[in-house]
């Protein structure tokens, strides 16, 4: 039976995180909700309460409904490739690649992680340029110049080609998780699955998906959370255009707060990603009834 004393020591260990947490991310969080309640700008030293004025106006503004389009076609992107694709290309690594080439193949897929969305954004303009771009270049080459066109320039393609540098970035991230998950594997599964005449497909299937499930659940709620907040790439290759064709809320948030000076309209916006965030994650939890691990 612990003491009293060690009980309160046990607390006075937690203490400088509960209060990290509490200053730098449950006040803001809960601080940021006032806020969206009012009408004020940056600069303003006074905050006029507006009730629900902010919200309305939310729920009735077009383009919160066209960056909310763009948030979930991220996430439905990202789910498709950061998490079933990187799953399928490291069980491909693992099991179906020799050991040195699978070195190979995790340090190419690695790499883009490596490099700052910063630098890859400004790297994929030189990709995506209408004139001299890499990618127009090369169906040029190929024969197939017809397809090309201003990628990050037209309403129909600049979001898929904002969406694609997230992916090229991020896919090596989630391959290796998977990896590392499943790695733990007990090997006698799968050398029980064999005696029984199990081929690699029914073993993947049967054993892999299965025993990585905690690891893809993990993997879902960053995919899915990272594609409701995702800011840097839509901002630095489009800026959220043309129009508004590429804008996201994150971005669609930081042009109201901090170009149009609308502090309390920002603040809405800022409590509707963290509200769809949450909502997310929770519901993740609950249908893949994991997360215990």
């Amino acid at each position: 039976m612990r003491s009293a004393g060690e009980r309160a020591l046990d607390y006075l260990f937690l203490l400088p995180a509960l209060l990290f947490l509490g200053v730098f991310i449950l006040y803001p969080l809960a601080a940021n909700v006032g806020f969206s309640f009012s009408e004020f700008t940056l600069g303003s030293a006074e905050k006029n309460f507006v009730g629900l004025a902010n919200y309305q106006q939310l729920v009735a503004d077009p383009i919160v409904g066209t960056a909310l389009t763009n948030n979930v076609l991220y996430a439905v992107v990202s789910v498709l490739l950061q998490v079933f694709l990187a799953h399928i290309l490291a069980a491909t690594v693992l099991v179906v690649l020799p050991p040195r080439l699978a070195v190979v193949a995790r340090s190419f897929f690695f790499l883009p992680v490596l490099l700052s969305m910063t630098v890859v954004a400004i790297l994929f303009t030189f990709v995506f340029d209408a004139s001299d771009g890499l990618l127009n270049g090369l169906l040029q080459a190929v024969g197939l110049g017809h397809f090309a066109q201003p990628w990050l320039g037209d309403t129909t393609t600049a979001i898929f080609a904002v969406i694609s540098v997230s992916q090229w970035q991020s896919i090596g991230y989630t391959m290796l998780l998977f990896i590392v998950s499943m790695q733990n594997i007990p090997t006698e599964l799968y050398e029980a699955a064999a005696l029984d005449g199990a081929k690699l497909l029914r073993q993947y299937v049967s054993i892999t998906l299965p025993q990585t499930r905690e690891m893809i659940f993990v993997v879902m709620v960053l995919t899915v959370s990272g594609a409701f907040t995702v800011f840097a790439e839509p901002y630095i290759l489009t800026g959220g255009g043309p129009g508004n064709a590429s804008q996201v809320l994150a971005t669609y948030m930081y042009r109201v707060g901090f170009f149009q000076n609308e502090m309390g309209y920002a603040s809405a916006l800022a409590t509707l990603i963290f509200v769809i965030t949450v909502v997310l994650s929770v519901a993740q939890a609950t249908l893949f009834r994991t997360g215990k691990e």
